[in-house]
């Protein structure tokens, strides 16, 4: 099986992250994206307004009714910060007699300037195939990114979870920015009001 990850808070999941990791599994042919939501970015402050739990439920209502697509919790169940080399060398073992080649891990651009300051930086395109997405440009192959890595000059989808959760707050449109049982499920729990 071939294996690719799609980390992040998802806080909200969004149709820019959907889109991404479909690209990613058609152009290389993957059998399977999981999508794993951080309990604790290490480079970020996780913003309020879901919890784990929330964020869980929505990325699996989110990937609902695609086969090719899972959320795993191992992250939000691991606790502390949520180091990717960890949860590499944890997915490469579990699935270890299963899985076909390194597991494909998916980063956008957006991360790419600050990636040498990851925890084990080095080791982790050793554990993995680096794939780098367009997230901020539209070619990522022009980027200086001194790491062993693939590129996908995947469609940018203009959104961001920062951005929803603005838009929210402020009573702005943005139902059509998540999928239909997410946008009904932060409804119904009045998330990212205030």
């Amino acid at each position: 099986m071939k294996l690719a990850v799609l980390g992040g808070s998802f806080n909200p999941p969004h149709i820019g992250h959907l889109a991404l990791a479909e690209d990613v599994r058609i152009t290389f042919g993957y059998d399977k994206v999981l999508f794993i939501p951080a309990h604790q970015p290490p480079h970020k402050q996780l913003a309020l307004g879901a919890t784990d739990r929330d964020r869980l439920k929505m990325v699996s209502l989110a990937i609902k009714g695609n086969p090719f697509f899972e959320v795993d919790d191992c992250e939000i169940k691991r606790g502390g910060v949520s180091y990717t080399i960890d949860t590499l060398r944890l997915l490469k073992e579990r699935y270890k007699n299963v899985l076909e080649g390194k597991i494909g891990f998916i980063i956008g651009d957006d991360l790419a300037e600050g990636f040498s300051t990851w925890h084990c930086a080095a080791q982790i395109p050793v554990e993995a195939d680096l794939i780098l997405a367009c997230r901020n440009h539209s070619d990522v192959t022009k980027l200086d990114f001194p790491y062993e890595h693939k590129t996908i000059l995947n469609d940018v989808v203009s959104v961001s979870s920062s951005e929803i959760r603005q838009k929210i707050a402020s009573g702005k449109s943005w139902r059509y920015l998540v999928a239909n049982e997410v946008y009904r499920y932060i409804e119904s729990r009045h998330l990212y009001e205030n």
